[in-house]
Formats: structure tokens, C-alpha cells, sequence
């Protein structure tokens, strides 16, 4: 239950997170992390940029929906990014898979930076389908094809050429074992997709994704239509995604944000207010505003 806001707490100049609910997300960040590839250390300091934002600002027309946004994305970790509804989080995500291209008078500025190749996912030399082609995404709702389950997750592969069923097969059952679905539809991948369950409809078009090894997967409220065991085993997965791609996932949920996330954004009306390690935002914020947010006194 989040506590009623204070005026006389509000008017005070440190800032930090109010005791109850600092104390309920630490409760979450103390969940146990998945291990590191040996060899790497946790540090405070990103030791590898996956891709970096920098100056980008979006327009819908005449509106502009993000101001001037500066972030690093880490490789093989997971930022989450936060904000009320409209704040610009999803218009966000959305760029980096060129998703705003399919709509009439929208335009860019500034970079998103993609590495180890230096390219600019928003530059008009890139076409948008080899920026999709790069960077897998998860939405709101799940959305399987009408087709078999085998034929959800061969898709992309197909679309790409791949011809040969053996191997076709072979990437389909890694992408199932990766979203953890396999083994709940190893002896069903000929049925239709729609005859599975809201959760393992999100994790096979997590499956769906993975197929064809996205460098970044981002993911828009992935478990707000789902019941809360599906919500748990699509953050568990998320965890363990980590290992192996970069995630950068929406969530209205403030608790899920410090159980799945390595680091954090704070966004409000199209601004990045704060951005850090999740640890720090959850229960320290440097900003006023994101203390109010996290706090439950908006949004």
C-alpha cells in the first residue's frame, strides 16, 4: 500500500525514497541475479555499450513527443524504463526498430548508435527493415500468428531464406528451450499457437524473437495482460535473457522494474529526468520528481 502524501515531507530538500517503500523495493532487488559469464565482474561503471542515445528527439507531426534523450544502453543487461502513461516510453522503444517509419509525418533527430559497427539506427542510410532485422521486439499483448506453433517460431527464418528442415528445426527448439517453452510444447508444435495460453503465447513470441539472435530485444509492457504466475516466469526468463541479449523493456510496474532491471530511466513528459543503476533509482533517487513517481504521488 503506498503511503498518503505527506505536504510537510514533500516541502523537504533530501532526497530519498520514503522508508515503506524503499524498504518494499529492496525487497525486490535483494531477488537473487542470475550468474555473470566467468570471468566478468558486476561494477558500477557499464564496461560495454551495446548502443547509445544521444540528442534523439521525435516528432508526430507537429508534436514532439521526446526532448533531447541521452542514454547509454549496456550490452547483456536490462534497462528499464519508467514513467506515467504518455511520458514517451513506448514512442522511445519504438525507435530503435524504426517502428515510427510505418506511420505518415514523423520524424527523428539525433543518433541511436549501434554497436560493434558504429550504425545509426534512426540515419536515413539505414533501412528500417535492417534495423528490424537487428532488434527483436516483444509487445503489449501477444500476438501468434494463425499458424502451427512450429511455424510461429520458424517464420523469421524462413523470411530470411533458411530452407533446410533440419536445421530449421534445430533453431526452433533453441529458441523454445530460450524462452523457456520447449518443454511445455515440444509434443504440440503442430497445433495451432491459439490454442495456448496467454503466457505461453508471450513467451512463444518471445521464442518467435529469439530465432533470429536480435542483438537488442525490447519489450512494451509484456506482462500487463497476463495473470501473475505467467508474469513471473516472463520475468524469470527476462533474467535469464540477459545472459545472452540486450534487454530494454517498458513497465508500468514499479516492483517488476527492481526485480528485472540492471538499470533504470525515469521519463516524464518526453524527458529523461534520471537515469542509473536500479539499485540507486529505486531506493535513493537524485531527483525529486522520480522519488514522487517511485512513491506512488503521480502517475
Amino acid at each position: 500500500m503506498l503511503e498518503a502524501f505527506d505536504p510537510n515531507a514533500a516541502a523537504s530538500t533530501e532526497r530519498r525514497a520514503v522508508p515503506k517503500q524503499a524498504r518494499m523495493f529492496k525487497t525486490a532487488l535483494r531477488a537473487p541475479r542470475p550468474r555473470l559469464p566467468a570471468g566478468e565482474a558486476e561494477t558500477s561503471v557499464p564496461t560495454k555499450i551495446k548502443a547509445s542515445v544521444e540528442g534523439l528527439s521525435f516528432w508526430y507531426g507537429a508534436k514532439q513527443a521526446l526532448k533531447n534523450l541521452n542514454l547509454p544502453i549496456t550490452e547483456r543487461r536490462v534497462t528499464a524504463l519508467i514513467g506515467p502513461s504518455g511520458c514517451g516510453k513506448s514512442t522511445f522503444l519504438r525507435c530503435f526498430n524504426r517502428m515510427h517509419d510505418l506511420q505518415p509525418a514523423t520524424r527523428y533527430e539525433g543518433r541511436i548508435t549501434l554497436q560493434p559497427d558504429n550504425v545509426n539506427l534512426i540515419g536515413r542510410e539505414v533501412e528500417p527493415i535492417e534495423a528490424r532485422m537487428r532488434i527483436g521486439m516483444v509487445f503489449q499483448r501477444p500476438n501468434p500468428f494463425p499458424k502451427s506453433i512450429f511455424d510461429n517460431v520458424a517464420y523469421g527464418l524462413r523470411l530470411r531464406g533458411a530452407r533446410k528442415h533440419s536445421l530449421i528445426a534445430d533453431e526452433v527448439e533453441r529458441a523454445l528451450r530460450g524462452a523457456a517453452l520447449w518443454d511445455e510444447a515440444k509434443d504440440r508444435l503442430h497445433e495451432s499457437a491459439l490454442m495456448l495460453s496467454g503466457g505461453q503465447m508471450q513467451r512463444l513470441c518471445i521464442a518467435r524473437s529469439l530465432v533470429t539472435k536480435p542483438e537488442i530485444l525490447l519489450f512494451d509492457e509484456p506482462t500487463s495482460a497476463l495473470d501473475p504466475m505467467a508474469t513471473a516466469k516472463i520475468e524469470e526468463l527476462i533474467f535469464e535473457l540477459r545472459d545472452e541479449v540486450t534487454v530494454l523493456i517498458v513497465t508500468h510496474n514499479m516492483q517488476q522494474a527492481a526485480r528485472v532491471s540492471d538499470y533504470t530511466a525515469f521519463m516524464y513528459l518526453g524527458e529523461l529526468i534520471e537515469f542509473g543503476e536500479a539499485a540507486k533509482i529505486f531506493t535513493n533517487p537524485s531527483e525529486k520528481a522520480t522519488e514522487d513517481y517511485i512513491t506512488g504521488r503521480y502517475g
